[in-house]
């Protein structure tokens, strides 16, 4: 056999003395369940895939992209609603929540691609909405007959006396999201029922021990077709004050029909609210703990205050809740003209709410906000995907952000969202969600790859032929193949189980730093700024060595992978982004390697 390289006795010496030590730092997690390192893609049915040429996306045309899900690194998606509806508000006003809505197929449809997907190691998330059906849903119709059992499964009420005689009025003020009362009145039940979005959608009552059952056994039912978790749509409007008091006004429009002129404090984020999420996450506990397998997920949604935010992970004895309350601080809080401090405030702020054992989760764009090329530029895609990429826990991807799609002009003859039209010719584009809703731009054939048929349900972007999944995988440099590359550092151990420190480098420049003890460190730097910034790395991380090494760059670098640049002296274009990395020295790797083999 020869004799030992006396380097290697040495170093595993050490390595054998020191692992335990430098390796199972106790205040370290050594693993991370499946969703708590997890990229999640947002697929929004309607525009993802066509398989048979009708212009509508569908569950068929899902399955035949799973590959490509699987090739650009993510572990799960999460699909909008796929269930059976008059498609009022594009399936969140749903007639059956146990059947799919016949335009995306077939519940075997939905199996097969269950199957396909658990093939591929991928997890399907299943959109739940609770807080309301379609007006269409036998409940709903049973109920404003007041068939006895379903005559409390919605909200009614006689609304109050009108002085001037005739039909009473609507109960309050309440408004609902799409602009005009909250309260419609049903001739036929001689009552008002509260519907908190579309006349269609009818709230649920969760006050009613039967309903809250029935939306239970919903859960069951998909847990039992083998979905991996929820994404749980509109959570705080799951109840409503029980006097039905008067919002006050909010300040902040002065139109009296848009939603924001009141101040939810009776409709949204009521106590009650979180309560129901912790017993969800009970049930899907128990599901668990009957049927063996992963952990299924509790994704929720909710634009709410932080401090109501933090309740729904767990309350203050303990209860669980939602494993990934929605973090949309990285929508909601910064811009264009957002600086390097504002980005930090974002990491931070959020990180102070994440209760201990907790990893947070980054969500950059969804189905119902401007792209983000859109909203934050263009010129910043490949940096706002490192960025998002590069924080710890798990990180949410809306379809087409991986190759920069951009919003799309509609014209208000192409308007379908119900927001946009119930605003009005005049108002329509400011309240649209359609813009960012159109096909997926697969190649630069006629109506993008999308569909073989001749019409799409929304226009497709005139910049298919430019920007689409095809020419990006054939280019040299794009912006799916940064996607790709950041999604591979994800597998790293510094980028599972280190921790992440957001540091703004001046007015432009963020960076976001990645450590673990014996591993490698890994910085990302973006500038947001128009102008060339020269920044010091020295004291971002502890010892770093005098030379960084390009792990990841933008497009619109002139920077090499596997290139170096003085610690002291990095240079950043306009708009440029580039995750660096400390090389680790022989000693280290030995390290690193024994700690790998611990961690596994």
């Amino acid at each position: 056999m020869g004799t030992p390289n006396p380097f290697w006795i040495v170093c595993v010496a050490l390595a054998g003395a020191l692992s335990l030590v430098a390796c199972l730092d106790l205040t370290v997690p050594t693993s991370r369940d499946w969703w708590e390192k997890a990229a999640f893609y947002q697929i929004y049915p309607r525009s993802f895939m066509d398989s048979d040429g009708d212009g509508v996306g569908d569950l068929n045309g899902i399955a035949s992209k799973l590959p490509y899900l699987k090739s650009i690194g993510v572990k799960a998606f999460w699909m909008s609603p796929i269930y059976k509806s008059p498609m009022v508000d594009f399936g969140y006003d749903i007639s059956d929540f146990r059947d799919i809505h016949e335009e995306f197929g077939t519940m075997a449809d939905f199996e097969r691609l269950v199957e396909q997907a658990h093939g591929l190691g991928l997890k399907v998330i299943m959109d739940f909405v609770p807080n309301h059906s379609s007006n269409l849903h036998e409940w709903f119709v049973k109920s404003e007959q007041r068939e006895p059992g379903y005559e409390d499964y919605y909200v009614w009420h006689d609304g109050k006396v009108n002085p001037a005689g005739g039909r009473n009025l609507p109960p309050n003020n309440w408004i609902q999201a799409f602009r005009g009362s909250a309260w419609q009145w049903s001739d036929q039940r001689q009552q008002y029922y509260l519907h908190q979005f579309t006349v269609e959608q009818p709230d649920l009552n969760y006050r009613n021990p039967t309903v809250v059952q029935e939306m239970k056994d919903v859960l069951l039912f998909w847990l039992g077709k083998g979905v991996d978790g929820f994404r749980i749509d509109a959570v705080p409007t799951l109840y409503e004050d029980t006097q039905l008091r008067d919002e006050p006004v909010s300040g902040l429009t002065d139109d009296p029909e848009d939603t924001n002129y009141l101040r939810h404090i009776y409709t949204q984020d009521l106590p009650e609210t979180v309560e129901m999420v912790y017993e969800w996450r009970e049930l899907i506990d128990a599901f668990q703990a009957e049927h063996g397998g992963e952990t299924r997920v509790i994704m929720t949604e909710a634009y709410s205050t932080l401090d109501v935010i933090k309740t729904y992970y767990a309350s203050s004895t303990g209860r669980l809740g939602s494993h990934m309350p929605f973090n949309f601080r990285l929508i909601t809080e910064v811009d264009k003209q957002s600086t390097a401090a504002d980005y930090v405030k974002v990491v931070k702020d959020w990180m102070s709410i994440l209760p201990a054992g907790q990893v947070p989760n980054w969500v950059m764009g969804n189905h119902d906000r401007p792209r983000v090329a859109t909203r934050l530029g263009e010129e910043r895609i490949d940096a706002l995907n490192m960025v998002l990429l590069s924080l710890s826990g798990a990180s949410v991807t809306y379809q087409g952000e991986e190759i920069g799609m951009t919003d799309v002009y509609i014209s208000w003859e192409d308007t379908v969202d119900p927001a946009a039209c119930n605003a009005g010719k005049d108002l329509y584009a400011e309240k649209s969600r359609d813009p960012c809703r159109t096909p997926f731009q697969w190649d630069d054939t006629a109506m993008a790859g999308f569909t073989t048929g001749s019409k799409t349900w929304l226009p497709v972007g005139d910049r298919y032929r430019e920007v689409n999944v095809q020419a990006q995988l054939a280019a040299e440099k794009s912006h799916l193949k940064v996607y790709q590359s950041m999604m591979e550092l994800r597998k790293t151990k510094t980028y599972q189980l280190g921790t992440v420190k957001a540091v703004a480098l001046g007015d432009s420049v963020l960076a976001v730093v990645r450590e673990l003890t014996n591993f490698g460190t890994y910085i990302t730097l973006a500038n947001f700024g128009s102008q060339i910034e020269v920044i010091s790395g020295i004291t971002l991380a502890d010892a770093l060595p005098g030379k960084l090494y390009f792990e990841v760059v933008s497009v619109n670098s002139h920077n090499i992978r596997g290139g170096s640049m003085a610690t002291k002296d990095i240079v950043l274009l306009p708009n440029e982004a580039f995750v660096l990395k400390a090389q680790i020295g022989p000693v280290e790797r030995v390290y690193s390697s024994i700690c790998d083999s611990w961690l596994q």
